[in-house]
């Protein structure tokens, strides 16, 4: 009896082991064969949940992304990790995710502040090409884009990002690694700060005033 009950704990330790290994996921481990199997990865979580809701404090979410703005971001990535450069794939296997913007029946909550507009990642032209895709994403019937003003009052401090799926499980971004979190009572958290930044958001036409105002700043 004594072996049996020792097998038994083992056992739930391993399995709790696996489990926080599925909840902090360092990026070097993640790409330590390059970005594009990470990107890759995502597509099946991206296609099957139906409500989104994501907040961005300090780059443009992926899903919105440029292919020149993508290759900006995953370079520096890259670099600052020193993972292997698989560069023009992952940017691809990105870029590719984001069908899901305009199949099937997915509805996008998309919080940014308004920072994250003016961060300059590429050239001018790179950001004033991102911006103005942010623009075109404004029209999507699926798509709820918000910007949060830099001197909006707040009931909620600026956060890290973090993308949060179906209520369920929810994507906190470090700079280390990617932060899994699925227990109700932490996603309901989330919810709820999400709802709080939501409330100092503006939308529709002074949405497009801000980006507009900083995509002229990168056209001058």
């Amino acid at each position: 009896m004594p072996t049996v009950e020792y097998e038994t704990k083992f056992e739930d330790l391993v399995a709790a082991k696996r489990i926080a290994d599925s909840m902090y996921v360092q990026w070097k481990r993640r790409h330590r064969a390059g970005m594009r199997r990470a990107q890759a990865d995502l597509l099946p979580l991206y296609e099957r949940t139906r409500a989104f809701r994501m907040y961005c404090s300090n780059v443009i979410p992926g899903l919105l992304q440029t292919p020149p703005y993508a290759a900006a971001l995953m370079t520096m990535i890259t670099k600052f990790q020193g993972t292997p450069d698989d560069l023009a794939e992952a940017v691809a296997s990105r870029i590719e995710r984001s069908r899901v913007l305009h199949q099937g029946e997915h509805t996008f909550a998309i919080l940014l502040e308004e920072a994250v507009l003016r961060y300059r990642l590429g050239n001018a032209e790179v950001m004033a090409g991102q911006l103005a895709h942010l623009l075109s994403v404004l029209s999507l019937p699926s798509v709820s884009l918000g910007v949060i003003p830099a001197a909006a009052e707040r009931t909620m401090w600026p956060l890290e990002a973090f993308y949060v799926f179906d209520g369920e499980l929810v994507a906190v971004e470090t700079l280390t690694a990617e932060v899994n979190v699925t227990a109700p009572g932490e996603a309901r958290d989330y919810v709820k700060a999400f709802g709080e930044l939501t409330g100092s958001a503006v939308f529709g036409a002074a949405a497009r005033t801000l980006i507009t105002d900083a995509m002229s700043e990168f056209r001058r």
